[in-house]
């Protein structure tokens, strides 16, 4: 678990072990899948959801992640490998 992740740093974190609910999406299969996030691509989020594992890409979805209250993200603004938004965040904090 993230422990250190609130609402203002969110999308610069790890998201792997957020619980999170697709709150829209392009594709109305994906809109309310609720789970845990078990892997992070740049474009995707794979959510264990009731058993079962399913790829949400990030670009044309918004989610609302359980911190323990829910924070909406648009994902475009978290389409960026993990790696790519510390160094953003690296880059913020100079």
């Amino acid at each position: 678990m993230n422990f250190n992740v609130n609402p203002h740093n969110l999308i610069y974190s790890d998201l792997v072990g957020l619980r999170v609910r697709v709150a829209a999406s392009t594709d109305p299969t994906h809109v309310g899948v609720t789970g845990t996030v078990v892997d992070e691509t740049a474009r995707t989020l794979v959510v264990s959801a009731g058993g079962r594992e399913k790829i949400i890409p990030k670009i044309s979805s918004s989610f609302a992640f359980c911190l323990p209250s829910e924070v909406m993200v648009d994902g475009s603004s978290i389409a960026f490998s993990p790696e790519e938004r510390l160094k953003r965040l690296q880059r913020r904090r100079m």
